[in-house]
């Protein structure tokens, strides 16, 4: 048997190091001692050593003091269980690097993964994550198991005033839980291992779905490159498992629910009055509506990636929703009908004026056409005509303005037939060729236009003739 090691230096301390240890369990958590701390304690006491040498003797005691953890083997049935969970990750978003709220649905049985990135984790994006997750599953798992998530969850108070187990589920989870029918289950607080495969998840598809950084256009654009990795994880043979993730879950979808014939509409929705400048407000951020369909108050939905203010039935207008504040998002196409009656404003239009940073040089020079030939507002007004096309003809337009420029037609009329003569690719139609006229019953016809001069008398007598 090895003869325990002598430590001249340290063995007088090694008492007074596992004394302030043990005051730990008396301790605050989160203001314990920890081995630096004790360190200099032991410093100030005399000890001559190094710090080294007692954070190796804390690291040994608390493995020896604290038995191992735990976990009991678990299985699950065919479109029983699923586990759902938030993590948060980054990415580059139109050329910004930003962080992103990951949401994870992972299915219990064959572990197939649905992950889905947000701006945020309000209610509707929760919401959000479930429908597209239930999509992508084909239906709808029997129970779902969560984290004491603010969105789904509410913790209440006992009669001693603390914060108990009790939970109460928020009135908006419980209608959209109805919708699916599914059970809820929730963990105790502080337990993730009771969630313990999407907890896995998170850092999984962390790692592997968004590393490197992935760069995207839009949410829309990233969300497809994570939707491609999570297909081609159905390919994937988990540990100890007999068959893919996706045969697995080919065996598992018969036993999930339904999906209900409509999905859950996942907004925030509220009634608006419009402002003077036909915007509705929401977070502090004005969405623009056509002027000629304002009405003084609208139903504005707020999803997780767009805002749409309705009348009704009838959708006024739709924007990508902005999580900035006070910003104003406005669709210039929303306030022609009014500028064509005041083409004098033109030039000072917000919306305008943001449109024509990013319109086309052939914008400008129609425009600038128009003005010359109309210089009293007409020009203007006809320009502002040809925008209103855009909402019947916005793929060709830019097209169709240069097209009518180049033959010298630059006015509502011209741009009208060079539309109708480009097709919906962006690719001209060419005229039908024009057979050639058959003169040879008429041989005194044939030289006229070649080398013979058309005399214009002949129609001066022919008018003669008619009066």
């Amino acid at each position: 048997m090895p003869r325990p090691k002598l430590q001249p230096v340290f063995g007088p301390y090694r008492e007074r190091v596992e004394q302030l240890l043990r005051q730990n369990t008396q301790l605050p958590r989160k203001q314990r001692y920890t081995a630096h701390r004790i360190f200099e304690i032991l410093r100030a006491e005399g000890y001559p050593g190094c710090e080294s040498t007692i954070r190796l003797h804390v690291a040994h005691l608390k493995q020896v003091s604290h038995a191992p953890v735990m976990f009991l083997p678990l299985e699950f049935d065919p479109g029983q269980d699923a586990q759902v969970d938030w993590g948060e990750a980054y990415a580059v978003i139109n050329g910004q690097p930003q962080k992103v709220q990951l949401f994870i649905m992972r299915l219990c049985f064959s572990r197939r993964t649905f992950a889905m990135t947000f701006p945020t984790q309000r209610q509707e994006s929760f919401f959000w994550g479930h429908v597209q997750a239930f999509a992508y599953f084909a239906g709808v798992p029997r129970r779902i198991s969560y984290d004491n998530l603010g969105t789904a969850v509410k913790l209440v108070f006992e009669k001693t005033g603390r914060v108990g187990r009790p939970r109460k589920e928020v009135q908006a989870f419980v209608a959209f839980r109805s919708h699916y029918l599914f059970e809820s289950h929730f963990c105790t607080p502080g337990q993730g291992h009771e969630k313990g495969q999407v907890e896995h998840g998170v850092g999984y598809s962390r790692r592997n779905f968004l590393v490197p950084l992935p760069h995207a256009s839009s949410f829309q654009d990233l969300n497809q490159q994570v939707l491609e990795r999570c297909l081609q994880e159905d390919a994937r043979v988990v540990s100890r498992q007999p068959q893919t993730i996706g045969a697995a879950w080919e065996q598992e979808r018969e036993h999930f629910l339904p999906l209900p014939p409509s999905p859950y509409e996942c907004c925030e929705m509220r009634t608006v009055s419009l402002t003077p400048y036909s915007q509705a407000t929401f977070e502090t951020n004005r969405y623009s509506v056509p002027v000629n369909r304002a009405r003084r108050q609208v139903t504005l939905k707020a999803y997780p990636f767009t805002v749409e203010i309705w009348d009704g039935s009838e959708q006024l207008a739709s924007h990508l929703r902005s999580y900035e504040r006070y910003q104003d998002i406005l669709d210039p196409l929303h306030y022609l009908p009014l500028l064509e009656q005041r083409p004098g404003a033109f030039d000072l239009t917000k919306p305008i004026k943001q449109w024509r940073r990013r319109w086309p040089p052939s914008y400008d020079q129609m425009l600038a056409q128009l003005r010359q030939t109309w210089p009293d507002g007409r020009g203007v007004q006809e320009f502002v005509r040809i925008l209103q096309l855009h909402q019947t003809y916005g793929k060709v337009m830019q097209q169709a303005i240069e097209q009518a420029l180049r033959l010298g037609c630059g006015h509502l009329d011209g741009v009208l037939y060079c539309i109708h003569q480009v097709k919906g690719d962006g690719e001209s139609v060419p005229a039908d060729p024009v057979p050639p006229l058959d003169l040879s019953s008429r041989p005194d016809l044939q030289a006229i236009g070649a080398h013979q001069r058309v005399g214009l008398a002949q129609y001066d007598r022919l008018l003669q003739s008619s009066w």
